[in-house]
């Protein structure tokens, strides 16, 4: 058995980006740049107002005099006229600057006077100016290699005119559950069968890193038939991930059938709970999960593991975003011999244990926001005392 930071960095280690290809920006989501993107333009572009307003010089408006207004500029055109003593120019939001003025005093820092004649009324007003390049300069790189895509990365590729940009490869990942006991979610279990979760647990949380998925059904608990699911989804994916199958039960064929592929297994047993039966091994430039098949440890080794390897994989090494914040409550463990995660919810600032019976109570996650990460050796933390959290 090996620490769990021990079995994430093997892991991550035998992360290699295996390409990149160009896509349109619109479907860039979630995809991660392969290489850096530099702006075409300077932004803004132009000196702007932030508000709807008037142009002027602020020497004039601050001495209280009326100002005649000798134009409308609205947002997209080019002033015609130059703002001169006594002068300005009615102009809206994101509006060009017109020459001759250093500020925008606000529609309602003034009062008309007339048809064509405002006054300003405040003591004083800020400049309400964007300032040209004040955000990016021309040429300037604006995103870099390994970034994961989203909204705001998009707002900045349309803004830059990138519309064709450079993603490293995204991997293919396959699931397989194990299991005679298991039926598939439309069957009513009867007996000692039970209806297979932890596939489709698997596959949302695949899509939702995200990369392509696929479901390769459920293997019986023989050598056979967990080599021959193994060796199709292999065939076509790069990643292949058990739930099921990897204990050490009289029926847990999972490691076996790895090695009877010719894979090599690079740990099968990690100090965290839940999750210790975890195998990871690697078949040539592929690599197989197996996971436990309680749904909690699947979920959690998925998101602690399987996940930062896909974005590694991705040429992402996005590091995971951990709070720490104060307990709401108290919380105890009896046995601390492993690496604990357990499902609280943040709440007001604080964290709080939900209800959680153990590994196949898959239920708790509904009702949780946060993972909380007891080290080796902690066996429980106070009310009040600072936490480590992981959000989910």
């Amino acid at each position: 058995m090996i620490s769990f930071e021990e079995a994430l960095e093997i892991a991550l280690n035998n992360a290699q980006v295996s390409g990149e290809e160009e896509v349109s920006w619109e479907s860039a989501s979630g995809r991660v740049l392969s290489r850096d993107v530099f702006s075409d333009i300077s932004m803004p572009p132009f000196d702007k107002s932030a508000v709807d307003g008037f142009a002027c010089r602020m020497r004039d408006a601050g001495c209280g005099m009326e100002l005649k207004v000798i134009e409308t500029i609205p947002a997209g055109s080019v002033p015609q006229k130059q703002v001169q003593a006594g002068e300005c120019s009615r102009i809206m939001t994101g509006g060009m600057l017109p020459t001759g003025a250093d500020s925008v005093i606000m529609v309602e820092d003034t009062e008309t006077s007339s048809a064509d004649t405002i006054k300003f009324i405040k003591k004083k007003s800020a400049a309400n100016i964007c300032i040209k390049a004040e955000d990016v300069k021309a040429g300037e790189k604006v995103l870099d290699k390994g970034t994961l895509i989203g909204a705001a990365h998009l707002a900045v590729l349309a803004s830059v005119g990138n519309t064709r940009i450079w993603v490293s490869r995204q991997p293919h990942v396959a699931v397989i559950s194990t299991g005679n006991e298991l039926v598939e979610p439309e069957d009513k279990p009867s007996g000692a069968r039970i209806r297979n979760s932890n596939a489709w647990q698997l596959v949302a949380q695949a899509r939702q890193v995200p990369v392509k998925c696929t479901y390769y059904g459920i293997a019986d608990d023989t050598p056979e038939d967990l080599q021959d699911k193994m060796a199709m989804a292999l065939y076509k994916t790069d990643i292949v991930i058990l739930t099921g199958g990897v204990s050490m039960g009289d029926f847990d064929y999972v490691p076996a059938a790895m090695e009877s592929l010719g894979a090599q297994i690079l740990f099968k047993s990690i100090a965290i709970q839940p999750g210790r039966p975890t195998v990871f091994a690697r078949y040539n430039n592929q690599f197989i999960f197996g996971l436990p098949g309680n749904p909690v440890s699947s979920f959690v080794l998925f998101e602690l593991l399987v996940k930062p390897f896909i974005l590694k994989l991705m040429g992402c090494e996005q590091q995971p975003l951990i709070l720490k914040l104060p307990m709401g409550a108290d919380f105890t463990r009896r046995k601390s011999a492993r690496k604990s995660v357990i499902p609280v919810m943040i709440r007001d600032g604080l964290v709080f244990p939900v209800e959680y019976h153990s590994s196949a109570h898959i239920n708790a996650y509904t009702k949780a926001n946060g993972m909380l990460i007891m080290e080796i050796g902690t066996t429980g933390i106070r009310k009040g005392e600072t936490a480590d959290v992981r959000p989910i």
